[in-house]
């Protein structure tokens, strides 16, 4: 690397330290990769190194990256009519909802439209509660719904503690269906403990007062937490024993990540109100959604619907939804998920052969994460849910590890996810494979056997 090139670096990562703020982490004393460009399923530095994407970024990328067919989408919108206000129609917020009706399950067939997944949440929320006149939302504890004030309520993951006393009132949190960590100790009826739990809530909390049902189609950041056969048509029947809607955050498990267009088909059941962003545009421009059942719908149309988005519907982001859209249809993606999904299933469990420290490994196509152990018998997690900088030691050096050997994917805790773009060659997922166990190796360090 030449001197000028790291001049460059360094002014780039000055500038953006010096005046910008980054998610989730202390600013001092950060070095984050200077992305220069992104082509498939690597992103390469300002000096030219590649980092094989194995959790498509915030597993949003669905598509890889640099593809023509929306660069080509977004220019052409843009030159047509780039922003009016969400008042008015335009041709392609009429087809993307459209498309979006045609592939939803059930009556979902009117969508309102977000510029992010958090956004949608919140306005999932707020529309159930509008429409029920009830005030409650119940969901799980090991769940993420987004970064603002009303999803991070809604969610139970621990970043929203040092908010949590001025915390969004009125969301009720129940257990996971954890099979590998049953807070019941009963393996193989995980699911029907785990129901009967949120149903003696719902009664304890009022069943009137609820409004909506809360989960992820498939569980994500907080651990790909896999919902045994039953589970979410339990859910489906509690929802409507006690009138009660069941919102499906499909935000990260949504457009062919799980091997289905929505995770929530692996299970059979149609929620009320549906979530989306992320692979919605695969992250090239922010858009988001809510797309709602029919009868929803029709309650608002002799009354005001009380949302509303100065960028709802931004006619570029349309344009980028249409487009991928096209890619995962023209390209078999989703069904792609499935197949390659299947063939990480089987490198992993060669992993596991080599590597002690992996406990388990979840997986629905191309959303998985491995659980890391300090043994496998008592299952002591390798860094606790939650843990403190003074004990996530093993964690920030396999992180480092992973950018030193030219990767990227999500990892925290004792988790390390794999969530690459759909489009991932099995070559590639081999190259991130042996990635991952030079990884692992260091987590190995800390097994008691």
């Amino acid at each position: 690397m030449t001197i000028k090139v790291q001049s460059e670096i360094d002014a780039i990562k000055q500038d953006n330290m010096r005046y910008t703020l980054f998610s989730w982490g202390k600013q001092g004393g950060l070095n984050p990769i200077v992305a220069d460009r992104a082509e498939g399923v690597y992103v390469y530095d300002k000096a030219g190194k590649a980092y094989l994407d194995f959790s498509s970024q915030l597993m949003n990328v669905n598509i890889g990256h640099g593809h023509p067919k929306v660069t080509e989408a977004v220019v052409k919108q843009m030159e047509k009519v780039s922003f009016v206000y969400p008042g008015m129609a335009t041709e392609v917020r009429g087809k993307l909802g459209k498309k979006l009706a045609e592939i939803a399950p059930g009556s979902l067939n009117k969508t309102f439209f977000t510029l992010g997944g958090a956004e949608a949440v919140e306005n999932a929320m707020k529309l159930a509660k509008v429409y029920t006149g009830r005030h409650k939302i119940v969901s799980l504890y090991r769940s993420y719904h987004g970064g603002t004030h009303g999803a991070m309520a809604a969610g139970g993951d621990p970043r929203k503690h040092p908010i949590d006393s001025q915390i969004m009132p009125n969301v009720v949190h129940v257990d996971n269906p954890y099979q590998y960590r049953c807070a019941y100790g009963c393996e193989g009826v995980c699911a029907s403990r785990c129901l009967e739990q949120m149903e003696n809530i719902i009664k304890y909390e009022n069943p009137s007062s609820i409004a909506a049902i809360l989960i992820e189609g498939e569980s994500g950041s907080s651990g790909c937490i896999k919902y045994p056969p039953g589970y979410w048509q339990g859910v489906r029947k509690i929802a409507d024993k006690y009138g009660i809607l069941l919102i499906d955050d499909e935000v990260m498990s949504g457009f062919g990540r799980t091997g289905k267009m929505f995770a929530v088909e692996n299970h059979g059941v149609v929620p009320d109100i549906l979530c989306m962003a992320k692979g919605l545009t695969a992250g090239y421009v922010p858009l988001g959604g809510i797309i709602v059942k029919d009868e929803i719908a029709a309650a608002f149309e002799e009354k005001a619907l009380p949302l509303g988005l100065t960028y709802s519907a931004h006619p570029v982001s349309c344009a980028a939804a249409l487009a991928v859209l096209e890619v995962y249809e023209e390209e078999n993606l989703v069904e792609r998920a499935a197949e390659m999904g299947r063939y990480v299933e089987a490198k992993v469990e060669e992993l596991k052969e080599k590597h002690p420290s992996i406990g388990d490994f979840r997986n629905t196509g191309l959303l998985g994460c491995i659980e890391l152990v300090r043994n496998r018998a008592t299952k002591e997690p390798l860094v606790p849910w939650n843990a403190k900088p003074a004990d996530s030691e093993p964690t920030y050096r396999m992180i480092a590890k992973i950018k030193e050997l030219g990767m990227f994917t999500f990892a925290k805790w004792n988790f390390i996810f794999i969530a690459p773009p759909l489009n991932i060659t099995k070559e590639e997922v081999d190259k991130g494979i042996d990635i991952l166990s030079q990884v692992i190796a260091i987590a190995d360090e800390y097994y008691v056997a």
